[in-house]
């Protein structure tokens, strides 16, 4: 077991939404434990309004969220990585750059709710939906003793969480 939190790198190819989501969820729900960061394999440059908003009506500071490329994680410097999430099938698909760490992978995919049409309320609510199936996965994940659990045997329990309501 390592000393320090264990680190989760959550992708998409944006790092817009749903990547911005689990990244403020996962350092939210499972600080102490968890070292949460996102990244995308073509990000937009800036979360969508929707996750923003979302985090503010949660009473998360989204001052530290930004949109930005997964190779700022494969450097030197870069943080180590335990496992990378994927939340998104495009994503999921891409090879992925070698991460600091030679971490985990698993794929959560999700909806995403910045392809939802409509005014702000739509749109509020695509998101909501997503935080509420990405909470269900994150509390699933935390209720695990992951920091101990055998690769094989983690890996099996987060493909089993990725199947949770909501999958796409």
């Amino acid at each position: 077991m390592s000393d320090r939190p264990f680190s989760i790198l959550v992708l998409c190819t944006g790092n817009s939404a749903r990547s911005i989501l689990g990244e403020a969820m996962l350092g939210t729900m499972g600080a102490g434990r968890i070292v949460s960061h996102s990244a995308g394999s073509m990000p937009k440059g800036v979360p969508h309004r929707g996750a923003l908003r979302l985090l503010v009506r949660k009473g998360i500071d989204v001052a530290p969220f930004r949109s930005k490329s997964w190779n700022e994680f494969t450097g030197p410097d870069a943080p180590p990585i335990d496992l990378a999430i994927t939340v998104c099938g495009n994503a999921a698909g891409e090879a992925c750059p070698v991460f600091m760490g030679a971490p985990l992978k698993a794929h959560w995919g999700l909806p995403d709710p910045a392809d939802v049409e409509g005014g702000e309320a739509e749109v509020d609510a695509a998101f909501e939906q997503t935080w509420a199936w990405l909470e269900m996965r994150v509390a699933a994940l935390l209720a695990l003793p992951f920091e101990t659990m055998e690769p094989a045997e983690l890996l099996a329990e987060l493909a089993r969480i990725g199947q949770m309501e909501g999958a796409a």
